[in-house]
């Protein structure tokens, strides 16, 4: 796929840089992490949304006047890390509490909880709405398993404005939390879009075939058809809109008609127009209508479109002024013209040419087959299994473009690419500072559910432990058994549900196992390896319970999980390490 870009990792990071220097009066840089947010702080509420990168201009373009104060950003498709959302929401916090807003999605839901914790460790008072607008993605009896699209505009919409208005912030919530509740939207595709740097769309489908209800990474929908008129297409779309919400004849409403990408201006003009003319016919007061591409997906072709009902409570906040360079209502026009301002801080673009200079340590030419290992030991098989799980990106991007999203193989490159810098530039006494170093890497670098699993790898099982100078099969298995615990209360999944957990808890199993016979390294990380393989294997008679799988239902079934499979391939490495010379 042909992209005007530089690096494919440097594109979030380089995003953000065109977008400030084009603004550098409106917005500023929150220090060392991918967040972005207003210059001029007011003394309210503040609003902190937040999400995947590649759906531009949402959601770091809609910071600004009555909207967002600050946004999270994490890699292409995959949610920011906690410590993201934690600095981006500190640089906002004016002593009012902050008001999370994002998309109702498995990574973001487990990021900005844990974001939250942080929060309120130190002190500092969070509210969150998690937006549930897409009524393909779930049953209306399961709508909090419902993905969040384009509804998210209006939900920011009106909580920038509530919290503008100087609500406090249970009052901020509650009204944010009703527009969410009063949004409902679907989407059509017709073609997916590319993850910068991989060659193949995250979907396709066939000639001439349209999908309704698909999501906006890709996640199918709830029916595939023949292409149909765009009357047609409009007409299905809101007879599946009022069917789920209730909408009916004297009730008003605002719509959106929001273009994933590649859609033309026109398409969204001509759906519009077929939209305005159905709710007439059907008596319902239109009181608003907006169409643009403001959730998109790389050059994904569809739309979607999405009703907010609106009530007396929820007019003056929707009626409120708002301006960002990419979103603006009551014609509020963004300042493109500004004058230079010589107290903005320098722009500085980032070099992205630069290769990855961090090379795995070289073992000293034997197997290794002792039951003892000491932290450099373990630093020299973690450096190696890093390389071996970087080196399987294109494999885990084909097993998760299946049924996810595509973006998995490139949250565990970045990831463990993250885990070699970190280790390679420090010498560990102790296999605890040695592990939780290799967890904050993930945790500080991955984004999306990935990173808050994958991390608790090596984070979860070492609350309590005194320091370990030197591990042994036995301690690794307690270890990884803890660490199992850990992952399954965060992420409340268990073996069946098509998630990682399907290879590591029986991985932890065979490892007790090994420990207890007595087996040297080689023979327990064998044992690991070969019952996460049986677990990846089950995993393809599963319904997925988690992630963007979920949707698809039986649909899903015959599919390998892709967490999983990362699971078996770590431990496949490190017993790879043991054995080669």
């Amino acid at each position: 796929m042909k992209k005007i870009i530089n690096e494919p990792q440097m594109v979030v990071e380089e995003t953000l840089e065109g977008f400030l220097a084009a603004y550098p009066n409106q917005f500023e840089r929150v220090d060392g992490v991918k967040g972005i947010r207003v210059k001029e702080l007011k003394e309210k509420v503040g609003l902190v949304i937040g999400g995947g990168s590649g759906h531009e201009p949402m959601f770091s373009m809609f910071v600004g006047e009555n909207l967002a104060d600050a946004s999270a950003n994490g890699n292409i498709f995959a949610s920011p890390d906690p410590n993201t959302i934690l600095q981006t929401a500190m640089s906002v916090e004016c002593g009012k509490g902050i008001l999370f807003v994002y998309g109702n999605y498995a990574g973001d839901n487990l990021n900005f909880d844990m974001a939250a914790e942080l929060l309120d460790d130190l002190g500092v008072e969070s509210r969150i709405v998690r937006v549930w607008d897409d009524i393909a993605s779930a049953p209306k009896d399961r709508i909090k398993d419902r993905r969040g699209i384009a509804g998210d505009v209006f939900v920011i919409k009106i909580a920038g404005a509530a919290t503008a208005s100087g609500l406090t912030l249970d009052e901020a919530y509650r009204i944010a939390a009703k527009a969410r509740d009063c949004t409902y939207s679907i989407g059509v595709a017709l073609s997916g879009g590319t993850i910068p740097g991989e060659r193949e769309a995250a979907f396709s489908l066939p000639d001439g075939e349209i999908e309704f209800g698909m999501g906006v990474h890709g996640e199918p929908g709830i029916k595939r058809m023949k292409i149909l008129p765009a009357d047609e297409i409009t007409e299905i779309l809101l007879d599946e809109l009022l069917r789920d919400s209730g909408i009916r004849a004297g009730d008003r409403v605002c719509t959106l008609v929001n273009g994933l990408s590649s859609t033309t201006l026109s398409e969204l003009c001509i759906i519009n127009r077929r939209l305005k003319a159905l709710l007439a016919e059907k008596g319902i007061e239109v009181y608003d209508m907006d169409m643009n591409s403001y959730i998109t997906c790389q050059e994904m072709a569809g739309a979607s479109v999405s009703l907010l009902l609106l009530d007396d409570e929820l007019k003056p906040f929707y009626d409120m002024p708002c301006n960002s360079p990419y979103y603006f209502k009551k014609g509020i026009q963004g300042d493109k013209a500004q004058k230079p301002n010589n107290q903005s801080k320098e722009f500085t673009p980032t070099v992205s040419n630069k290769k990855n200079s961090f090379v795995a340590i070289k073992k000293d030419g034997c197997p290794f087959t002792g039951q003892n290992m000491t932290a450099s030991q373990l630093k020299e098989m973690l450096l190696f299994a890093a390389d071996e799980m970087i080196a399987q990106k294109p494999y885990l991007t084909e097993v998760d473009s299946k049924i996810g999203d595509g973006d998995h193989g490139i949250g565990i490159e970045i990831g463990f690419t993250k885990v070699k810098e970190v280790l390679s530039n420090a010498e560990y006494q102790t296999v605890n500072d040695l592990f939780r170093a290799a967890g904050m890497a993930m945790l500080n670098s991955m984004g999306g559910a990935s990173g808050v699993i994958f991390s608790t790898i090596f984070l979860g099982g070492l609350k309590g432990k005194e320091p370990i100078q030197a591990i042994t099969p036995a301690v690794f298995a307690d270890i990884m058994a803890d660490s199992l615990e850990k992952i399954k209360q965060r992420g409340g999944a268990k073996v069946g549900d098509k998630t990682m957990v399907d290879a590591m808890e029986p991985a932890c199993a065979a490892m007790n196992q090994s420990a207890a016979a007595g087996d040297a390294f080689p023979a327990f990380f064998t044992a690991a390896e070969q019952a996460a393989l049986e677990g990846v294997e089950a995993t393809k008679g599963y319904v997925a319970k988690f992630g963007r799988a979920k949707s698809l239902m039986e649909r899903a079934v015959g599919f390998q999980d892709a967490g999983a499979t990362s699971v078996a391939l770590l431990f496949g490495a490190m017993r790879k390490w043991c054995e080669e010379a």
